[in-house]
């Protein structure tokens, strides 16, 4: 009996240092190759944020490899993408309500879809499937949407989730030589 108490201690303490140590030294260590970066907009009646981790190219193929096509990302890296807005918005023509949502995204090679969850996890992918498989439930999807693939004939390094409004406001999307552009209206 002395001995399963002692086993049972050490694995509780094994897990606590997993969880206290080991988790986020894993995710500072992760941070430094693909850097937290928020955009914020706030014109016009806008009041929207956008939280990602921006991993680089590093001379590899993105999409259709690094990023399968046809499957859910986590439109990033470590934990998944953060949008948030405090006004009620229409996302290429859907209402989405104020508040904050992860977005995860299915790309492929002509259309993604873009998906907007009320649920945040911690970590963007499972680590059983050694972060091939991302951790959003379905059943939470607040609105989704697709959007077309730009080709640019410039390629982008690192991973930008952007709000640019030349022509009306647009959450863009770009890496590599991929650009997906959604447009935003505010609701009225």
């Amino acid at each position: 009996m002395k001995i399963l108490k002692w086993i049972v201690g050490i694995l509780v303490v094994l897990a606590l240092l997993f969880y206290f140590v080991a988790m986020p030294f894993m995710r500072e260590q992760t941070k430094k190759n693909s850097p937290e970066t928020t955009n914020v907009y706030q014109e016009g009646g806008y009041d929207l944020l956008v939280n990602y981790s921006s991993p680089s190219k590093k001379d590899r193929v993105i999409f259709g490899e690094l990023v399968p096509y046809d499957k859910v990302w986590r439109t990033g890296a470590n934990e998944p993408t953060r949008f948030e807005t405090k006004t009620d918005i229409m996302v290429k023509g859907k209402p989405l309500p104020a508040g904050s949502y992860s977005l995860w995204t299915i790309p492929g090679k002509d259309k993604w879809t873009i998906i907007f969850n009320s649920e945040i996890p911690d970590w963007g992918a499972t680590l059983s499937s050694m972060g091939k498989d991302a951790t959003r439930n379905p059943e939470t999807d607040v609105i989704q949407v697709e959007a077309s693939v730009i080709d640019m004939s410039a390629s982008q390094e690192s991973f930008t989730i952007t709000f640019e409004d030349d022509y009306g406001l647009f959450l863009t999307l770009m890496w590599d030589k991929t650009k997906v552009q959604v447009p935003i209206f505010r609701k009225t």
